[in-house]
């Protein structure tokens, strides 16, 4: 279950992260508040998700999570770069991901 509550707590991560540049530098009032909502939810699940989960395993799934999900995001609304290295070290963090879930003690 607290793997699940990562999870969510990762996609609030993204949901932040996005957030931030539509708050832009939080002169938007509904963006920031947006951002904000996101970004308490987001570690209010995290830190439900680390009670069973070590804290190292749960916070790089968690940022790990977020890095991929703003990129992607990033690549399609804002027209980031599609570099071939670039996308090569994404896949990294996402390999990195699931072998921590794999070999995770928990």
């Amino acid at each position: 279950m607290n793997w699940l509550i990562l999870l969510a707590a990762g996609f609030f991560e993204i949901i932040w992260a996005l957030g931030l540049k539509y708050a832009d530098g939080f002169t938007k009032l509904w963006p920031s508040v947006f951002t904000l909502v996101a970004t308490t939810i987001s570690f209010v699940l995290v830190s439900f998700a680390m009670r069973t989960i070590p804290v190292g395993t749960a916070y790089a799934v968690w940022t790990g999570i977020g890095v991929l999900g703003a990129a992607t995001f990033g690549i399609i609304l804002f027209g980031d770069s599609v570099a071939p290295i670039r996308i090569f070290c994404l896949a990294l963090i996402a390999v990195g991901i699931v072998g921590l879930k794999i070999f995770s003690p928990e």
